[in-house]
């Protein structure tokens, strides 16, 4: 498993469905290496902190696989790294073999997978596509997002290596399902509840 860009963007202003709306989901790659601390990289930011950013979403991460995907879905030319407004693109760290928990030495940093990512319509404004969220929720490559275990930097081509596996055996897009689904069986619900290192604003949300 390995990075293939490092990915940053400060908020900014756009215009969306005729009002100015802030976001940060406007990456570009940075070469080098780039310091990360426990909530984020240096020189990235959210707008939105009720929704996006704090210790359990640190750190976004964007198989290139998914690219491949995408490019097959939509037709447009300024494909690159950071798109889907991740702060790392990857190669090999998939959904359906993450699992809650797992850790991983990225670069001198320690990052822990805790949750996928739910898009919210910030996808559409990034996309110019009113239906981008839907598509994406509905493709089932929701990505993953980690916390920061122990800071460090982080640069392209760095490796990307599971340290610690969790012993629960679910991944991140089994959490994925059970959100996008609404639905569960209870012993899967509670096993999702029993996870140390679900976040438990998702915790709270598979309670009810």
């Amino acid at each position: 498993m390995l990075i293939l860009s490092v990915n940053v963007g400060l908020p900014q202003s756009v215009q969306w469905a005729g009002r100015t709306i802030t976001t940060g989901i406007f990456k570009q790659p940075l070469q080098g290496a780039v310091a990360l601390n426990r909530l984020n990289f240096a020189g990235d930011g959210q707008a939105d902190l009720m929704v996006h950013g704090g210790p359990d979403k640190a750190v976004y991460a964007y198989d290139n696989r998914h690219y491949a995907y995408w490019q097959h879905q939509i037709e447009r030319d300024d494909w690159a790294p950071g798109l889907f407004g991740e702060n790392l693109t990857t190669e090999g760290l998939l959904e359906s073999e993450v699992r809650i928990g797992d850790l991983f030495r990225v670069g001198s940093a320690l990052l822990r997978a805790v949750q996928p990512r739910l898009p919210c319509y910030k996808l559409n404004v990034r996309f110019g596509d009113p239906g981008m969220t839907r598509h994406f929720a509905r493709a089932g490559r929701s990505g993953i997002y980690f916390r920061v275990v122990e800071p460090g930097l982080v640069q392209a081509g760095d490796n990307i290596t599971l340290i610690e596996a969790a012993n629960t055996g679910i991944t991140i897009q089994t959490v994925s399902q059970v959100l996008l689904n609404r639905q569960a069986a209870a012993e899967v619900l509670a096993q999702l509840v029993a996870l140390p290192h679900l976040p438990d604003s998702l915790k709270k949300m598979f309670r009810h």
